[in-house]
């Protein structure tokens, strides 16, 4: 069984609303070939067809105020309602209550302990674990808890023989904003590729796609539209190249944020949990799936 999680920050499912919406105005053929022509909008989910399987989750898992990227994530790891259990939504980093709950076990500590392969994909550059050596820097909930089950984090180096992947799937943002004028860069076609391939060489591969929040935030829709449209093109990639009686693909978030461009805060929508494979294996994984708590229950019943 393979199984790539494709986490996308800060996406929630809103209004069909093209002018505070992003993802009811951009241009993303693929992903609305895949949802027979809806929008990843309100209202799209439930949906089921022959590839792919669409739901809506709970964010807010009955917390008062609005969800947030460090017990939003956490719940995604570990199928507990962290919010609940520290009393609050919390983030962006993880506070001490948070890192507790991780360390009490992820999918990833569940995974390696059982000798599965589970990797996160993405490469961080060497000025990141300089901070976090320095303590200058703190680990999000993601990389927290893969340091945690004692997996290695991906380097530049890893990102130059083609073992992982850049934040922006393409590498072009370290050449951009890193200076790195000799990354390998990729076309986003080729990125979805290979995404695919990295994932069907592992048990578990994770990769986190934080750009999507920040768009969010920044509230410029021209750059938010921009951003989901070449996310789109990387789907496309990863669509052609993935087998789907090999395993699952699934797309979620845990919380919404770039939705909802008339805001610069979270948004208490419920976020898309989109999932691509064959029908019998989408069946067994949505079967129970509701909330953020879910989702990894859902995943851990795969690998016994």
């Amino acid at each position: 069984m393979k199984f790539l999680f494709l986490f996308m920050d800060g996406v929630g499912l809103g209004p069909d609303d093209p002018d505070t919406n992003p993802l009811a105005a951009a241009r993303m053929p693929n992903l609305h070939r895949l949802l027979d022509e809806h929008k990843l909008v309100a209202g799209a989910a439930p949906m089921e067809n022959g590839r792919a399987s669409l739901l809506a989750l709970d964010a807010n898992l009955e917390t008062p105020g609005l969800p947030q990227s460090a017990t939003g994530q956490a719940t995604l790891l570990t199928g507990k309602n962290v919010p609940q259990r520290v009393g609050e939504h919390y983030g962006p980093k993880p506070n001490p209550a948070v890192r507790e709950v991780l360390a009490e076990g992820t999918v990833f500590s569940e995974l390696a302990g059982h000798g599965y392969h589970a990797s996160l994909m993405n490469a961080y550059p060497q000025g990141y674990f300089d901070g976090i050596n320095s303590g200058k820097r703190l680990y999000s909930a993601i990389p927290q808890a893969v340091v945690n089950a004692g997996i290695r984090l991906n380097g530049k180096q890893d990102l130059y023989a083609g073992r992982a992947m850049s934040a922006d799937f393409t590498g072009e943002g370290w050449r951009t904003h890193l200076k790195l004028s000799d990354v390998p860069v990729m076309s986003p076609e080729k990125a979805g590729e290979r995404l695919a391939q990295l994932s069907m060489d592992l048990d578990f591969a994770f990769f986190e796609y934080w750009p999507s929040d920040y768009a969010g935030h920044r509230q410029d829709r021209d750059d938010a539209i921009a951003l989901l449209e070449q996310f789109d093109a990387v789907f496309g990639g990863l669509l052609a190249a993935w087998e789907d009686d090999a395993g699952l693909v699934l797309i979620t978030s845990d919380h919404g944020n770039i939705e909802a461009l008339d805001t610069r805060r979270h948004t208490d929508n419920p976020v898309p949990a989109l999932v691509v494979g064959a029908p019998e294996l989408r069946q067994k994984f949505t079967r129970n799936l509701r909330t953020l708590a879910d989702v990894a229950p859902a995943i851990l019943q795969f690998y016994p």
